[in-house]
């Protein structure tokens, strides 16, 4: 995630990140996505063009996460949504241009120590569909779930002060389970 530049020494030249740390689930998570929301809605409103919904492991009852509340707003386009990064700077949101060429990607309330992260993604586009069939898929299947957290635990041990490097290393198990779900629609009788 290009957070390499983004560092908890740096003043001592130390290039590392902050640990990833995993913890269990917090029935607090649901609470505190459905404040930011609302603070969102308020704040954004100009240019949602979708819900405002909650995404990643803090969406998925029961599972491990970071303790950083994931947020998904859809909106018509990046372009149009530009604005609305100096909207979030206002409610305390910092912007990096990660996968800016899928999304506008902000954090909360310092890229040193993240309580949320926002990702303003065009409504219908992949991304789009695919985070939310994905969330859907460990919320219904609890296999998939205790699957992916045991790869989560094995993945922070082997990459935690790398956090790029841990979610890339996510991605096939995320690539998997968004083929099965698109292979599941595909044998759907049509209507």
């Amino acid at each position: 995630m290009a957070d390499a530049e983004w560092t908890n020494d740096s003043a001592a030249g130390d290039r590392r990140e902050a640990p990833i740390e995993l913890v269990s689930y917090d029935p607090s998570w649901p609470v505190r996505f459905a404040a930011e929301r609302d603070l969102l809605d308020r704040t954004l409103t100009p240019w949602l063009a979708g819900p405002i919904e909650h995404i990643g492991s803090t969406a998925v009852p029961g599972l491990l996460a970071k303790p950083v509340i994931d947020i998904m707003a859809g909106v018509a386009s990046l372009d149009a949504s530009r604005p609305a990064l100096e909207a979030a700077a206002g409610v305390g949101y910092v912007y990096f241009p990660y996968r800016s060429d899928i999304m506008h990607w902000l954090c909360k309330p310092s890229p040193a120590f993240r309580t949320h992260h926002l990702h303003l993604v065009p409504i219908g586009s992949p991304l789009w569909i695919e985070r939310l069939a994905f969330r859907d898929h460990l919320r219904r299947h609890a296999d998939a779930a205790a699957e992916y957290a045991a790869l989560k635990l094995r993945l922070a041990d082997e990459h935690r002060f790398d956090r790029e490097a841990y979610t890339d290393a996510k991605g096939p198990f995320v690539r998997r389970i968004i083929a099965a779900i698109a292979l599941a629609a595909d044998d759907r009788p049509r209507a």
